[in-house]
């Protein structure tokens, strides 16, 4: 198998990182929430891996838990690509272009 075809079986949501990290620090989602300015509702979804982290998330973020944008920002980005490796109808397009640009 070549190793760059390899997937974890279970991609990480960065929204667990920030889960552990809230309780690590004893801070409560509302607390958070009211201090960055958003609805509970709408980190309750980062948090549980309903909503991905943006830019703007990950900046406010930033700001109040001390922890680099670039950080949340490289975990979506993975946990989005190692999602898509998982979509077998999406691997197979994939696979459908390697084979035209081949002969290309």
């Amino acid at each position: 198998m070549i190793a760059n075809n390899l997937t974890p079986e279970n991609p990480t949501h960065p929204g667990e990182v920030l889960r552990e990290e809230l309780e690590e620090r004893g801070i409560t989602q509302t607390k958070l929430a009211a201090q960055i300015g958003v609805a509970v509702s709408l980190l309750n979804e980062l948090v549980n891996g309903k909503r991905d982290f943006t830019i703007e998330y990950s900046l406010l973020l930033e700001a109040a838990l001390g922890i680099d944008a670039d950080f949340w920002m490289n975990m979506q980005m993975a946990y989005n690509k190692n999602k898509a490796k998982r979509n077998s109808s999406f691997m197979s397009r994939l696979e459908q272009i390697r084979k035209i640009a081949a002969v290309l």
